[in-house]
């Protein structure tokens, strides 16, 4: 596995590259939910790129850059145990410089969900990203479905620009009790980590009463709003695979999406149904 942390580095060191290359764009802290995005990456690529970076301009005022779950060590060998070939490592002064060209996130997707308490946050999700695809310039780069609304954005992103590398989303992969794989989990103490399984549970709620034909949202939000008691929940919401609120759930088309605080912690989860 080759090492590189400088931009223009690895850019020259693809530039005569014709295999195909599948991207997985990771913060570090890595676990068996970024395996799962690096496999699918090896059996559908020639050559398998990872970058290991924690952007800044993506955290707010206070959020948890400064805590962020750093395992430099544990990553670099995790990614070679899992037959990554090259490891993009980069520094922030070489990703940014003084007076920064920055993407702005678009003003209604980019400001709902989680982007309404965390204004601002998905600029700096799509800057970074469109600098690591482009000096990456896969054929095809992959995201967790446990973000979506990153995802949503992300190929939204590469559809109106007009991108040639095409965007895979892989399913979220789970604990055995249910509890989504996520960097986050590792803030969350033995009490946090039984009350964060509200979140997962209330979204198997919501996909028995779907099972049972209830598709009414209003419905099947209120249940799941009384199912995350005592949690301090952002929003539970239904939307469409374009991000559109709906009265009805519709097979094949809709996502149930969940952010709520367990103690300090914000977690994210979702179902697609």
């Amino acid at each position: 596995m080759k090492i590189i942390s400088s931009p223009l580095e690895l850019k020259d060191y693809l530039k005569n590259n014709i295999k195909t290359i599948g991207f997985v764009p990771t913060m570090g802290a890595l676990h068996k939910g970024h395996i799962s995005l690096i496999e699918k990456a090896k059996a559908q690529n020639e050559l398998v790129v990872v970058s290991i970076f924690l952007n800044p301009t993506q955290f707010l005022k206070g959020e948890d850059l400064d805590t962020y779950p750093k395992k430099d060590e544990a990553d670099k060998k995790i990614c070679e145990l899992s037959g990554v070939d090259v490891l993009f490592f980069p520094h922030a002064k070489d990703m940014y410089g003084d007076d920064e060209v920055s993407l702005l996130a678009p003003k209604v997707r980019g400001f709902v969900l989680e982007g309404t308490s965390r204004p601002g946050h998905f600029n700096g999700v799509l800057t970074v990203v469109m600098k690591l695809l482009n000096i990456v310039n896969p054929t095809r780069a992959y995201f967790g479905k446990k973000d979506a609304q990153q995802l949503n954005l992300i190929e939204l992103m590469v559809k109106q620009l007009f991108m040639s590398v095409e965007i895979i989303a892989v399913d979220t992969l789970r604990e055995s009790d249910g509890l989504a794989l996520s960097s986050r989990n590792a803030y969350l103490n033995e009490a946090q980590r039984k009350e964060a399984l509200k979140i997962s549970a209330s979204l198997h709620l919501a996909s028995k009463m779907v099972s049972q034909k209830i598709y009414d949202s209003p419905t099947i939000t209120a249940k799941m709003r009384e199912s995350l008691f005592p949690l301090e929940i952002a929003y539970v919401e239904i939307l469409n695979r374009e991000f559109e609120p709906i009265r009805h759930v519709e097979i094949g088309k809709s996502i149930i999406l969940v952010e709520a605080k367990v103690g300090d912690t914000r977690l994210l989860d979702n179902i697609w149904l």
